[in-house]
């Protein structure tokens, strides 16, 4: 099991988390700020099996509009290893 953690633009975050819902994924959805102009970003918490990490990350990457400034980036995605997942 795998947790990803990706930090999009705000205005971006509705739109990849639905398409990561409507995919199977279950998804939660963490406001925040921070960079350089401190933008509003969502940290999307995503739970996905191993053999589903790459499902996951085209969807956001195909749900992230190219920036409007060049300096920035569309997306930033953590992947990391999961000992423990359990669902209440």
């Amino acid at each position: 099991m795998k947790l990803i953690i990706a930090i999009v633009h705000q205005t971006d975050g509705e739109e990849i988390m639905q398409a990561l819902t409507d995919a199977g994924f279950r998804v939660t959805r963490i406001v925040s700020s921070g960079g350089f102009l401190r933008r509003g970003n969502a940290i999307l918490l995503i739970g996905a099996p191993a053999d589903r990490v790459q499902a996951a990350s085209q969807l956001i990457r195909k749900n992230s509009p190219a920036p409007f400034d060049p300096g920035l980036k569309r997306a930033t995605v953590f992947v990391l290893n999961t000992d423990r997942f359990e669902h209440f």
